[in-house]
């Protein structure tokens, strides 16, 4: 780590250690949210990196369910020698369907316990919630992530049209080439209110599948031509409900806006309805069986019948060739002009420049 931050740090303010990345792929390289319980070794990395580098190291955290632990989680990163830090208000465990409101009371207990300025982090998805979030925090700014991927003028405090931002960013993907996963990642984000529209489950289809820079500008492209009008106000918009629900929002789908995820509870309620669902559907798919009285699938109930309507096959019928190679056990090539299997055809070939079809 020691070695990439003296190549970076010449080109940059500052090095930010990420301690709060929650996702699989942290636990399994072991780094991000996953070393928080680790405080001897991050320790050594804060303070190997303070103490080699020219220029300040900043840490991003996420929280422990204990207060305390947290606070001091934060103090111990402060005496490694972090400069900066930032607190995420949720768990590591709180990401995806199980996300839920970041908790910015603790965001207030590590501001009151060090003296290194405190950025907040967590329930930032539009200009009103930062002005919220400096308020109740006492924070010297705020962080966003998911926010800023649905709404790149988050800052700014405007919501253009997905298609502007779109045409932005693959304009820069054509000066900075990376892989086209990250586009369609982003891509998706953009344009997440109007792809979840059933109207628009052919365009949601294409994005997944494009795979060149023509194809993402095409479908951004067609999806301007389908709203730019109702933008402009030459046809009116009706309110419409996506696959997620219309969750009251007030802007149109193809504007720029936050991504509202169902609650904790709301997603595990909808889990087990869809899980009791799926078990009466496996129940309707069991009342098969075969011919010895056992239980078995539908699709395996019609593959027996299939084998059943075949006719019989003749008595000591065999395609295959029966005969044995001249110089080994293994069956005879059936093309073979001197009687041998493929591999011995193809030695003797080698060593007398033979030609067989075999």
């Amino acid at each position: 780590m020691l070695e990439a931050a003296l190549l970076a740090q010449d080109y940059c303010s500052a090095i930010d250690v990420n301690l709060g990345c929650p996702q699989a792929i942290a636990k399994r390289g072991h780094y991000g949210a996953f070393l928080q319980d680790e405080w001897l070794l991050l320790t050594e990395i804060v303070s190997t990196l303070s103490k080699s580098l020219n220029i300040p190291v900043t840490c991003k955290i996420r929280v422990f369910e204990d207060m305390e632990r947290t606070v001091e989680y934060a103090k111990m990163l402060e005496r490694a020698g972090c400069k900066m830090l930032t607190v995420h208000g949720r768990t590591r465990d709180q990401k995806g369907p199980l996300t839920g409101l970041a908790n910015w009371d603790y965001v207030i207990a590590v501001r009151n316990a060090v003296k290194i300025p405190v950025i907040s982090n967590g329930n930032v998805q539009c200009i009103k919630d930062i002005q919220r979030c400096l308020e109740y925090t006492g924070a010297v700014g705020v962080m966003t992530a998911e926010g800023n991927l649905y709404n790149p003028y988050l800052f700014e405090g405007q919501n253009p049209p997905s298609w502007e931002p779109a045409m932005e960013y693959l304009d820069l993907t054509n000066e900075y080439p990376c892989p086209f996963s990250y586009i369609r990642g982003h891509l998706f984000k953009l344009f997440q209110h109007v792809l979840s529209l059933s109207e628009n489950n052919e365009l949601k289809i294409k994005l997944g599948a494009a795979n060149s820079l023509d194809a993402f500008k095409s479908i951004v492209t067609e999806i301007k031509d389908i709203y730019l009008p109702y933008h402009e106000g030459k046809i009116k918009w009706d309110q419409r409900t996506t696959e997620e629900g219309s969750f009251n929002l007030t802007l149109p789908p193809w504007l720029c806006q936050p991504y509202v995820r169902l609650s904790p509870a709301e997603h595990l309620k909808k889990v087990d309805h869809q899980n009791k669902c799926n078990d009466k559907q496996n129940q309707i798919k069991r009342q098969y069986e075969d011919s010895e009285g056992n239980q078995i699938s539908r699709k395996r109930m019609k593959k027996l019948r299939r084998i059943s309507r075949r006719p019989p096959k003749p008595e000591n019928c065999s395609s295959r060739n029966l005969d044995i190679c001249l110089n080994c056990v293994n069956p005879l090539g059936s093309k073979c002009l001197y009687k041998l299997c493929k591999k011995c055809c193809k030695e003797k070939c080698f060593i007398e420049e033979l030609d067989c079809p075999g």
